[in-house]
């Protein structure tokens, strides 16, 4: 229930914390996209909430103005049900709700502070006095910004490696962007002295990183799988001379060698059903359609968009789909039946340079494809050198073992193998 002392509350809607995946117990608000006071319509992105399996856009789903936020940006583990905010009807109707408590507020936890580095111990000699400040040191790595930041960095010209971002993970806001002050130049150090002291001691040994919800379900979930699956792998060899070759002659049309990947894997697993089947406890589940998860890896985690039907889409469409789905994921506005299911999953890291590696399944599935990257090598043949320099990839399937069998998996490597060193079959 809300209150104001000795105030009429006007008509309100209060927005509380939905289940945005089948297994959510809890959400983190990761950032507000609407300020109070400002008009919402229907299809509105609100806010963006961090679940236990992505950080989904959440919508409005009525018209209104936003009279009041109860959770903070960057709040962490509010439990479903818990009220986000106020929505009103009238502009006219939102200072009545500027000292609104709501007494039912569930408890929910604060933002964990800034990583701070161990301190090391003290040295006996007092420190020399404090310098001009120095400029701010340039941000390395990825930076994480906002849409409207990026666009209004550009704007000013401002270096995004010298704003600190106030924002969930570092994330640089509008208002980092409208506060910044260009760091002034450091004075010209001193001339050396003969004797220059020791360096300063580091100020820390490590650094204590926060596990956001995303990374606690990829532990639970792969712990859950290496200890009840019980896995076994099998690798092969594959020619992918005419995948380049016919890639080249499709030049017009931008295919991905993991286009040909993801459409061999769907027809083989037309050819073979078991690798395209779920362990369910009771009953083994056998697919009649190939919905291929695709790994894809992103800031807050590895995330599995799913490609729908990929047996019977042709290679253009699968393009198509996979560049969205990663744009999607990397930008974290994936919605749940994007990434949800699946029949079939792949893991490639050939674009990382490695040669092969070994992948754990994805529960309930019964196999993942784990895909190295093709090298040149030379292989035997009938010709006056005696030998041909091949594009060979090497790729390893994990298989459950309680659904597939040994002679199944190496039947389904087999059926995968002849699709890609026959592409033109996959067009048929």
């Amino acid at each position: 229930c809300w209150r104001l002392c000795h105030k009429i509350v006007p008509a309100l809607t209060s927005i509380a914390l939905p289940a945005l995946s089948p297994t959510m117990t809890m959400g983190t608000v990761q950032r507000w996209e609407k300020k109070v006071g400002e008009k919402l319509s229907e299809g509105d992105l609100l806010a963006e909430i961090e679940t236990d399996k992505a950080t989904i856009g959440f919508e409005v789903q009525e018209e209104g103005y936003l009279a009041k936020i109860l959770v903070a940006e960057g709040t962490r583990d509010v439990p479903l049900g818990a009220p986000l905010c106020i929505i009103v009807e009238k502009e006219s109707d939102i200072a009545a709700f500027k000292d609104y408590v709501e007494t039912g507020v569930v408890e929910v936890s604060t933002p964990p502070p800034a990583p701070v580095a161990a301190p090391a111990a003290a040295s006996p000699s007092p420190a020399p006095p404090a310098a001009a400040a120095a400029p701010a040191a340039l941000r390395k790595g990825r930076v994480f910004i906002s849409p409207l930041a990026k666009k209004l960095a550009a704007e000013k010209g401002i270096n995004l490696a010298q704003v600190s971002g106030s924002g969930p993970d570092g994330r640089i806001t509008r208002k980092d962007i409208e506060n910044f002050v260009p760091p002034k130049a450091a004075p010209a150090a001193p001339a050396a002295p003969a004797f220059a002291p020791a360096p300063a001691a580091p100020t820390g040994t490590f650094t204590d990183i926060p596990i956001s919800n995303i990374r606690k379900v990829i532990a639970q979930r792969l712990m859950q799988s290496k200890q009840t699956i019980p896995h076994y792998y099998l690798s092969v060899d594959v020619n992918m001379d005419q995948v380049l070759e016919l890639r080249k002659e499709l030049n017009n049309i931008k295919l991905s060698v993991n286009d040909f990947i993801i459409k061999a894997s769907a027809l083989a697993c037309l050819k073979v059903p078991e690798c395209n089947s779920s362990w369910l406890d009771t009953v083994i589940r056998q697919n009649h359609v190939v919905d291929v998860s695709v790994a894809v890896s992103t800031a807050s985690g590895l995330i599995t968009p799913i490609v729908f039907n990929a047996h019977i889409k042709g290679l253009t469409s699968i393009s198509s789909d996979v560049t969205a789905l990663a744009g999607k994921a990397r930008d974290g506005k994936l919605q749940p039946h994007e990434f949800q299911g699946g029949t079939f999953t792949i893991s490639n890291l050939g674009m990382f340079g490695i040669k092969n590696f070994s992948a754990i399944i994805n529960p309930p599935q019964a196999c993942i494809l784990a895909v190295g990257g093709s090298e040149k090598r030379l292989m035997p043949a009938d010709n006056e050198k005696g030998f041909d320099v091949a594009n060979m990839m090497s790729v390893t399937l994990s298989c459950d073992h309680r659904v597939v069998d040994g002679a199944v998996g190496a039947q389904w490597l087999a059926e995968f193998r002849k699709f890609l060193e026959k592409p033109v079959t996959m067009l048929l």
